[in-house]
């Protein structure tokens, strides 16, 4: 998951340390959790934007009328 970002496992332990050092272990369930809120928010909002979005570029639709095709027999009339 974190490979495709450059970060490999040695760099994963290292930012949790950093993490650990920082804000303690007691801040970081807290901390998770508004950045989970943080992140459904942002979700929530995104997907919002797009329904509203595709409901203004949906146009009406309106039923096509064909026209009718000439015969074949008017059409060897003719010839």
């Amino acid at each position: 998951m974190l490979n495709g970002m450059g970060i490999g496992p040695t760099g994963f332990i290292l930012l949790i340390i950093l993490a650990l050092i920082l804000f303690g272990p007691n801040k970081l369930p807290e901390l998770g959790r508004a950045v989970g809120r943080t992140f459904r928010e942002f979700k929530e909002g995104t997907r919002d934007m797009m329904k509203e979005e595709d409901q203004k570029t949906k146009a009406p639709v309106e039923p096509v009328q064909s026209t009718p095709l000439p015969q074949e027999s008017k059409l060897e009339d003719k010839r």
